[in-house]
């Protein structure tokens, strides 16, 4: 059982629950994920399963678009709806200049492009190889670096007219969405445009619609995966390796290339078309079927492919 699974997360799962349950329903021990979402948020998760593991590597750093709902007028320990309300004596209210639309767009706009951000306690991140929310949890706080991140787009979702969504406690709800880079924390995003405006924020609702090529609309629930395995039809829901890394270029094997290709042997190539291949360029090595055998790396040097990591077997290959 090889290839690639998206799965629409429910809420209230971690990411480790969604992999056990997906090794339950496929009978495949080896099964992994592209990058976590926490246990409250739903959506797009990107799982890979059997010798399909391998390629993690060529998927975890693509590029994320979430739906979320960000609550202002208060703060929570831990940037979410799952946290410890935190009280602020300079909180106001939805009737102050900036919490109008224009304030709302420009802080919104100051949180696009190329931006900073320190990563919060409660994540997954490790610092001196311990995780962040296990810290968190004991009650400690350690320095954390901040890192770069890209939000191509930061945007108030209001269809039916205003930006603002009043709740019973003095707090207002405004939905966002947000296309941004690989490792970018919607909670802290969420903070920051509280800080922006002047209070305090967090994500009461969060929901990834897309990660890199694989949108929600493609995607299965546990239910339903469960529901092909029992109708012999979990074929239908797997993308083949080759197409999962497709944003790759491709060089076709002749037989005894993927024989070579299979004991790590390297490949000249004297293709014209791998002229606008760049240095270490990643490159798919198919078939004569346009069955994926491996990944390979490109020297420009010596016009060769180094098979990097091998993902057929002998046995189906020849």
């Amino acid at each position: 059982m090889d290839g690639v699974l998206i799965i629409d997360k429910s809420a209230g799962m971690t990411s480790h629950d969604v992999v056990a349950r997906v090794r339950s329903i496929l009978g495949e021990r080896r099964v992994g994920h592209t990058g976590t979402l926490d246990p409250f948020a739903t959506g797009v998760l990107v799982m890979l399963a059997g010798r399909a593991t391998r390629l993690a590597q060529y998927l975890s750093g693509a590029g994320k678009e979430y739906e979320a709902v960000i609550r202002l007028g208060y703060a929570t320990d831990t940037g979410d709806v799952t946290g410890k309300r935190l009280e602020c004596e300079e909180d106001l209210t939805a009737e102050t200049q900036r919490l109008r639309r224009e304030g709302i767009e420009t802080a919104l706009a100051s949180l696009r492009g190329e931006i900073q951000q320190t990563p919060p306690m409660y994540s997954a991140k490790k610092v001196g190889g311990r995780k962040l929310y296990e810290l968190a949890r004991r009650g400690e706080e350690v320095e954390r670096k901040p890192v770069r991140v890209t939000v191509s787009e930061f945007e108030a979702i209001a269809p039916d007219g205003p930006l603002l969504t009043s709740n019973n406690d003095d707090s207002y709800d405004l939905r966002v969405r947000v296309v941004c880079s690989a490792g970018t924390y919607i909670r802290t995003l969420a903070e920051d445009l509280g800080r922006r405006l002047g209070l305090g924020a967090h994500v009461t609702s969060l929901r990834r619609t897309r990660a890199g090529r694989f949108t929600i609309a493609e995607s299965f629930t546990l239910e339903r995966l469960s529901e092909l395995a029992e109708s012999r039809l979990i074929e239908t829901a797997l993308t083949s390796s080759d197409a999962a890394i497709a944003h790759l270029p491709a060089v076709n094997l002749q037989d005894d290339d993927v024989s070579r290709t299979l004991h790590g042997i390297d490949m000249q190539i004297e293709d014209e078309a791998v002229s606008e291949w760049s240095d270490c360029q990643s490159v798919r090595m198919r078939d004569a079927d346009g069955h994926l055998v491996a990944v390979g790396i490109y020297d420009r040097t010596r016009r060769t492919l180094h098979p990097k990591v091998v993902i057929a077997n002998s046995a189906e290959a020849l």
